[in-house]
């Protein structure tokens, strides 16, 4: 698992990865137990590297929509221009 191999838990890679990007405004995290927002912290704190960026875009390619009914606002929103780079 790329998180595993990268040093950290899926939760830190996914919120890392939500909040570094240039097309996201807010991450929503909504924990309910301290223990879920614990985990959640240190993802504040995490910079991923491009090496880690480039498996994620292996995994699911920039502007690609992997459940095409969930294409809430179309597909304007992630113009290349918007993507990370």
């Amino acid at each position: 698992m790329l998180s595993e191999q990268s040093g950290m838990s899926l939760i830190e890679l996914a919120v890392a990865f939500v909040i570094n990007h240039p097309g996201v405004t807010a991450a929503i995290i909504g924990p309910r137990t301290m223990e879920q927002l614990e985990a959640f912290i240190p993802a504040a704190d995490i910079t991923l590297s491009t090496d880690v960026l480039d498996r994620v875009d292996d995994i699911v390619a920039p502007g690609v929509t992997v459940n095409p009914v969930d294409n809430s606002y179309g597909d304007h929103e992630l113009q290349p221009q918007q993507r990370r780079r």
